[in-house]
C-alpha cells in the first residue's frame, strides 16, 4: 500500500492511500484531516472543507497539480508539503526546504577518514557534498580497541565518569548496568535543548563530517557499528535539525551536537534532499536507514566536542580569505576612479617594513594599476596633477588589511582543531583506561575566531570611507552620489547610509565573546569559552563586509561611468565588464536593494559549471571559482611571472596577509602627481 509523507504546519504525518485513483487534492484534504484530529481546537478550523491550500514536492518545491492522481504524480514514500493560504505570511511559518539549498548533481567521490589528515578544503567541500566519507582500516582498528575498553569496563561493573556513573553534579551517581542504555539515551534527549534558527545543511553536513573525523580518531570509545551508521546518515545527506543556539563552548558544543545526536537515534527532525524537513524517524526509512541504538558512552562520544564553533570557523576563515583579496582589487578600482597614485605601492617601501602579506597586497595594486603595463587613459590624464598625496584609505590599504587580521595564524589555529581530539573521557586502548581531561574547552577557535571578526571589520570600516570619498563631490571631483540630476536623483546617497550602518553594527559585534564566561552545570563546568558565539558573529561580521564591498565595488564602477571615454587598465576593465554583465549604470533613480545584491553574489558565491558527463572531481574544483577573483587572478599571476619569473605561482585559495616572502624588485614608479616628479 503506498504511503505518503505529508507536511502540514511544522508537522508531519504519514498517510496511506489504499487507491492510487485518489487525486493528490484528497491527499492534501486526508492531511489536514489528520492534523486537525491531533489538534484540540482543530487547528483554528470548522472544517476540512474551508481549508485552501496547495501541495508542492519538498525535493525541489515543485508544485503539484491539485486534479492529478497520486500513482501518475507521486511515487510510493515521497515527501510532500500542504501550504494552507495566509501561513506563508505569518512569522511562524517555517517551510520544508531552507532557502539557499544547493543540491550538487555530480558524481562523489569517497574521502578516507583517518582523524589526523582533514584539511580545511576537504571539510569545505564535505559540507557542499562533493564527497563521501569512509574509514581507513587504522582507523577502523583503532576505533574497535577503544570500544573493547569500554566494553571491558561495563563488563567489571568499574565505576566510570559518563559510563556507569550521571553526569556534571551527578557524577557521584552510579548507575545499574541495566540502565547504561537509557542513560545515554537520557544525555542526548536533555541536552537537546537548543534554541534559534537551524543551522543549513551546508553548515549541518560540515558538523556531521567534522564529528565523524574527531570519532575516527579512536579516543572516543564509540563502536564501530555506530560510526559507521552515523557515516551512512552523512553519505545519504540525512542532517539532523540543529538550532544555532545554546553553546557555551564547554564541555564542548553540548546542546548543538546533541540536536545532531537525537537526529540519528530517529528522535527531532531531519533534513535530506529527498524529504526536506521532517521527522527524523521519517527521513531515515526513506533512506533505508534505521535509527541508532546507543550503546553504553556513545551517546557522551557523540556530544562531546567543538565541532561547531570548529565547522564554523572553517566557513568563517575561507570566507575571510577569499574577501580580503577580493577588497584589494575593488579599492584598487576606486584608487583609478578617484585618480590616485600607486607610488604608495612602491617596493622598496614595503621591503623597508617586511610583513610578507604586506608586500603581498602592495603586489596586487601594482599588477593591477601598473600602467606601464597595463595602460591605463585615466592614469594618464592626471599625469601632471597638482595633487600631493592621497588619503590613508587608499594610501595605507596594504599596511590596514594586513596587520589588522593575519589570517595565516587564525587558519592555523582552526585547522589544528580538525583533527583534535575534544572528548572529555579519553579512551587510552594501548593502556587500557579512560582518563577524563579538558579538551573539549574550545578556547582556542574561540579567541582566534573572535580575532578574525575584529580583523577582518576593518575591510568594511576602510571600505565605507572611500565610499563616503566616491560620493562626497568635494572629495571625488565627480557628480555628488555618483548621479546626474542630484536633486532629482538620490543616487549612492542612502546605499553609503546603509554600508555604514553595517559598519557600525559590526563594531559591536566585534566585541569579543571569550572573554565572557558563566559558570554552568551547577558550578562543574566553571569557566567556559563562549565560543559558539564567536563563531556565529564572525560569520555575520564577514557578511556585513562583503555587503560594504559589494557597495563599493557598485559606487566605483557607477564612478567610471562620469570618466568615459577614458578607460582604465585591462583587468579592471574586465571587473568592470563582469559587474555591468549584472547591473546596469545608475542613471537615474532605481530600486537599488537588488543591484546590491548582486554586486554581493559576484563576491561570494561560487559559479557550477554543471556538466551532463562525468569529470574527475580535480576538475570540478576549478569551476568553482569565485568570480571577482577569478577575473582579475589571471592579470595579477601573469604580472608575478613578468616581474619575478622564480616566483611561485599563488594558490587561489591564499590568504592577501598570509603568503611567504617575496622578491619584488618591480620599482612600481607611475607618475601620477605632481610629488612624484
Amino acid at each position: 500500500m503506498p504511503r505518503y509523507t505529508v507536511h502540514v504546519r511544522g508537522e508531519w504525518l504519514a498517510v496511506p492511500c489504499l487507491d492510487g485513483t485518489n487525486t493528490v487534492q484528497w491527499l492534501g484534504r486526508e492531511a489536514v484531516r489528520r492534523y486537525m484530529k491531533n489538534k484540540p481546537d482543530n487547528g483554528g478550523f470548522a472544517s476540512v472543507e474551508e481549508v485552501r491550500f496547495y501541495i508542492r514536492r519538498c525535493k525541489g518545491l515543485g508544485l503539484l497539480d491539485l486534479d492529478d492522481t497520486v500513482e501518475d504524480a507521486l511515487e510510493d514514500n515521497e515527501f510532500v508539503e500542504v501550504v494552507i493560504e495566509g501561513d506563508t505570511m505569518s512569522p511562524d511559518f517555517i517551510p520544508s526546504q531552507p532557502e539557499g539549498v544547493h543540491l550538487y548533481p555530480f558524481e562523489q567521490f569517497y574521502i578516507s577518514l583517518d582523524g589526523n589528515s582533514l584539511t580545511t578544503e576537504d571539510l569545505v567541500n564535505l559540507g557542499k557534498g562533493l564527497y563521501k566519507i569512509k574509514l581507513t582500516p587504522e582507523a577502523e582498528a583503532k576505533v574497535n580497541q577503544s570500544r573493547e575498553v569500554i566494553e571491558r569496563i561495563v563488563k567489571e561493573q568499574t565505576v566510570v565518569y559518563g559510563i556507569t556513573t550521571g553526569f556534571g553534579k551527578f557524577a557521584r551517581t552510579v548507575i545499574p548496568n541495566s540502565k547504561l542504555r537509557e542513560l545515554q539515551v537520557n544525555l542526548v534527549r536533555s541536552h537537546s535543548a537548543g534554541v534559534g534558527k537551524p543551522l543549513s545543511p551546508e553548515r549541518s553536513r560540515m558538523l556531521l563530517a567534522l564529528r565523524i573525523n574527531v570519532l575516527a580518531k579512536g579516543y572516543s570509545g564509540i563502536s564501530l557499528e555506530t560510526l559507521q551508521q552515523v557515516i551512512e546518515a552523512f553519505n545519504a545527506s540525512c542532517l539532523p535539525y540543529i538550532p544555532e543556539k545554546g553553546t557555551v563552548g564547554a564541555s564542548g558544543d553540548l546542546a548543538p551536537l546533541s540536536h545532531l545526536a537525537l537526529g540519528l537515534i530517529g528522535e527531532g527532525k531531519m533534513w535530506s534532499p529527498k524529504s526536506g524537513w521532517a521527522d527524523a524517524k521519517y527521513v531515515l526509512e526513506a533512506h533505508g536507514l534505521r535509527p541508532i541504538t546507543l550503546k553504553p558512552k556513545e551517546g557522551l562520544a557523540l556530544i562531546n566536542g567543538t565541532q561547531m564553533i570548529t565547522s564554523l570557523g572553517c566557513e568563517a576563515v575561507e570566507r575571510a580569505g577569499a574577501i580580503a583579496r577580493q577588497a584589494d582589487i575593488i579599492a584598487a578600482l576606486t584608487l583609478e576612479v578617484l585618480k590616485g597614485t600607486t607610488r604608495a605601492f612602491d617596493t622598496d617601501i614595503h621591503a623597508v617594513r617586511p610583513h610578507r602579506g604586506q608586500a603581498e597586497v602592495a603586489f596586487r595594486f601594482r599588477s593591477l594599476l601598473d600602467s606601464d603595463h597595463h595602460p591605463s587613459e585615466i592614469a594618464e590624464s592626471h599625469r601632471f596633477c597638482d595633487r600631493v598625496q592621497d588619503a590613508y584609505t587608499m594610501r595605507c590599504c596594504p599596511q590596514v588589511e594586513t596587520a589588522s587580521c593575519p589570517l595565516q595564524i587564525l587558519e592555523a589555529v582552526v585547522a589544528s582543531c580538525l583533527c583534535l581530539n575534544f572528548s572529555l573521557k579519553m579512551v587510552f586502548a594501548e593502556r587500557a583506561e579512560t582518563i577524563s581531561g579538558g579538551n573539549f574547552h574550545g578556547e582556542y577557535p574561540a579567541k582566534a575566531l573572535d580575532y578574525l571578526a575584529i580583523g577582518v571589520h576593518e575591510l568594511a570600516a576602510i571600505s565605507e570611507r572611500r565610499i563616503e570619498r566616491l560620493c562626497n563631490p568635494s572629495l571625488s571631483e565627480l557628480p555628488a552620489f555618483l548621479v546626474t540630476e542630484g536633486g532629482l536623483n538620490s543616487g549612492f546617497m542612502i546605499a553609503h547610509c546603509t554600508a555604514a550602518a553595517l559598519v557600525s553594527e559590526n563594531k559591536a559585534l566585534c566585541h569579543p565573546s571569550s572573554v565572557d564566561s558563566l559558570s554552568t552545570s551547577a558550578a562543574t563546568e566553571d569557566h567556559v569559552s563562549m565560543g559558539g558565539w564567536a563563531a556565529r558573529k564572525a560569520l555575520r561580521v564577514i557578511e556585513h563586509v562583503e555587503q560594504v564591498l559589494a557597495i563599493e565595488l557598485l559606487a566605483a564602477c557607477q564612478g567610471i561611468e562620469f570618466l568615459r571615454p577614458l578607460r582604465t587598465t585591462t583587468p579592471l576593465e574586465k571587473v568592470y565588464d563582469l559587474v555591468r554583465s549584472v547591473v546596469r549604470p545608475w542613471m537615474k533613480d532605481r530600486f537599488m536593494a537588488p543591484d546590491i545584491e548582486a554586486a554581493h553574489r559576484l563576491l561570494v558565491e561560487q559559479k557550477a559549471i554543471f556538466c551532463l558527463v562525468s569529470i574527475p572531481l580535480s576538475l570540478l574544483i576549478h569551476f568553482l571559482v569565485w568570480q571577482v577573483w577569478e577575473v582579475a587572478k589571471p592579470y595579477i599571476e601573469k604580472y608575478r611571472r613578468e616581474q619575478h619569473p622564480e616566483s611561485r605561482p599563488i594558490s587561489p585559495t591564499a590568504f592577501s596577509f598570509s603568503l611567504g616572502s617575496l622578491d619584488m624588485n618591480s620599482s612600481g614608479h607611475h607618475h601620477r602627481h605632481q610629488d612624484d616628479l
